[in-house]
């Protein structure tokens, strides 16, 4: 379905380039629910729009959609994908929504531009989409302009955009961002009633990628430390940050995680990217960790398998 191998997202800076996205490799399957997590920073919504060329930086490796390579087509080309195979939804509904245009209109435009279906069908469809994401009174809300609707119905309407046209990949950009306790289950609702749709959302909020995901990536200073199935990441992770990550949740007792991720423009002289937090960390960490591979898991740490 989607397949990333060694992506690389590079943007100029003074006194030398950036990279803040480093050789990530991961696969959506079909249908799956794939949850990228990781603290700000760590390169999860570069990552994301690099997928769909909405990003300004470069972009090395190879992304694979369904057997097409994606990376270096034209802005032509993207936009016969965007919107018709694969969906985005971006963060921050208030800001991504067009507010001079009603709320109807703008879930259906999808439909008109890759669809060709006429004003009054794809009014409709939103009216439909709009019912099907739990809207009362619909069609009221369809004639709204966005400043009418609260935080978390103006994240459905970017659901709705974003799956109205069909497609079978939906990329969603930390979903639950500023929403509150019920909002935020509201949105997880929506996206685990996804049917015949895959899904890759980034996300900070460890309690949504556990109601929501099937698999678990994490991404660290542009990298990916550990993925794997959801049920072993929350109950044995492998990667020291993960752990932490772990001990930082309700049942745990909130335990934070300590110090800072590194600058990116720290990353390249560094061996393990984690080393200057971890509590493991030994003379061999100042050497880039290898990948290890366990089963369905893979984990990039010097020590995560036991060694010393």
């Amino acid at each position: 379905m989607l397949k990333l191998e060694s992506v690389s997202v590079a943007f100029p800076a003074a006194g030398g380039g950036i990279q803040p996205v480093d050789g990530v490799s991961l696969e959506v399957g079909e249908t799956e629910r794939h949850m990228i997590v990781g603290e700000t920073g760590s390169g999860k919504s570069v990552l994301l729009t690099s997928i769909l060329g909405l990003g300004e930086g470069r972009v090395t490796g190879r992304i694979v959609w369904n057997g097409r390579e994606l990376t270096g087509l034209s802005e032509k080309e993207y936009s016969k994908i965007r919107g018709r195979e694969i969906a985005y939804i971006p963060q921050s509904g208030g800001g991504s929504l067009n507010p001079l245009m009603k709320i109807g209109r703008q879930i259906g435009e999808p439909l008109e531009v890759h669809r060709g279906a006429s004003r009054k069908e794809a009014f409709a469809a939103a009216v439909e989409a709009l019912r099907q994401l739990d809207f009362q009174r619909p069609e009221y809300w369809a004639r709204q302009y966005p400043h009418r609707l609260s935080g978390g119905m103006r994240q459905r309407v970017l659901v709705a955009m974003g799956t109205i046209a069909g497609g079978g990949l939906v990329l969603a950009d930390e979903p639950t961002k500023g929403l509150d306790a019920e909002r935020r289950e509201e949105v997880a609702r929506l996206f685990r009633r996804l049917s015949g749709t895959a899904l890759l959302c980034v996300t900070h909020d460890l309690e949504f990628a556990r109601t929501v995901g099937e698999r678990i990536s994490v991404l660290y200073a542009g990298q990916i430390l550990e993925s794997g199935p959801k049920e072993a990441f929350f109950q044995a992770p492998l990667h020291p940050y993960s752990q932490m990550m772990i001990r930082s949740l309700p049942e745990h007792g909130f335990q934070s995680v300590k110090g800072f991720a590194p600058s990116h423009q720290e990353y390249g002289g560094m061996g393990c990217r984690f080393a200057e937090r971890c509590p493991k960390a030994g003379e061999k960490c100042r050497k880039p960790p290898p990948r290890l591979r366990m089963g369905e898991r893979q984990v990039l740490c010097w020590y995560a398998d036991g060694g010393s």
